[in-house]
């Protein structure tokens, strides 16, 4: 998780422009979508197919599946496939955790975690690379999932885990809200004006984890202002209804290079809809570290 904190930051200051990124392509089938995600750099193209069957828990099988197609820039040729659900495990949470780690104080130790799932687990792991977590508090829509989440990151982590519900928010320095939610979470009311918020669960414009009051009350970062204003659900609302500028909107990019800063005197909002280069740089990496490994 922290090479591939690094992979990304570094991507940034290296001049990685995230709003030249293709617009993913989301092609709705009977059972649910395709999403087709390509990327290309200098080092390294990719493309990543990936599935969403909103049926399949019920059949104990994965929501979201997919696998990454990684090339050599120069001559297209494929060099490995990757697990694509690992990749967007790992990439998603390490992009929160940049953001985190440029948004968020430093002392920052209360975390309250929205999800269950893989993202959750991930998010949990990448941000305890950026902040010395104290204490976790877990919220979620079913009770022996939050106590099985928490009972397994206790043994895993040594932190204090423990379940908890919405107006866990009023105590956070850490919100991560990584949910298939489609109505907000929590009150953005009960935020303090310190903490830091990371919405991460869709890409989908009518589907939102974070209230209108936390939108407007936060300082909002995205990955690029143009994939925010096409399928971030979570601001959509209100920037349709003028209450939030879309120049307003703080790219990651530009706070990754020192060209942004932020207002420390109110709460911080990330919200990430998930972008090819992101899948990138984090295949790129992997495999970079996959061949020393072999090397």
């Amino acid at each position: 998780m922290a090479a591939a904190i690094g992979a990304l930051r570094a991507a940034l200051r290296d001049g990685t422009d995230p709003e030249s990124d293709p617009p993913r392509t989301v092609v709705p089938v009977e059972h649910g979508q395709l999403l087709l995600m390509p990327a290309h750099r200098r080092r390294y193209a990719g493309v990543k197919i990936a599935t969403v069957a909103p049926a399949n828990p019920a059949a104990g099988l994965p929501r979201v599946q997919g696998r990454y197609l990684l090339f050599d820039a120069p001559t297209l040729s494929p060099l490995a496939l990757l697990d694509g659900i690992e990749l967007t495990t790992v990439r998603t949470a390490a992009v929160s955790a940049l953001a985190v780690d440029l948004l968020a104080g430093p002392e920052a130790g209360h975390l309250v975690l929205f999800g269950t799932g893989p993202q959750a687990r991930g998010h949990l792991d990448a941000l305890r690379v950026v902040r010395p977590l104290t204490r976790v508090t877990v919220v979620g829509r079913t009770p022996a999932h939050v106590e099985r989440f928490a009972e397994t990151a206790r043994r895993d982590t040594g932190l204090p885990v423990a379940p908890g519900d919405p107006s866990a928010v009023a105590t956070a320095d850490l919100v991560a809200c990584c949910t298939t939610a489609r109505t907000p979470l929590f009150d953005g009311a009960l935020l303090a004006p310190h903490a830091t918020v990371t919405a991460v669960g869709s890409h989908e414009p009518d589907a939102r984890e974070v209230d209108s009051g936390t939108v407007r009350r936060c300082t909002v970062v995205v990955e690029s202002r143009a994939a925010a204003v096409r399928e971030a659900g979570d601001l959509i609302p209100e920037l349709a209804a003028g209450r939030l500028d879309r120049a307003a909107l703080i790219p990651l990019a530009d706070l990754a290079t020192g060209a942004a800063t932020v207002d420390r005197t109110r709460p911080r909002l990330f919200k990430s809809v998930g972008m090819a280069w992101e899948d990138l740089v984090v295949a790129g990496a992997a495999y970079e570290a996959d061949a020393a490994g072999d090397a």
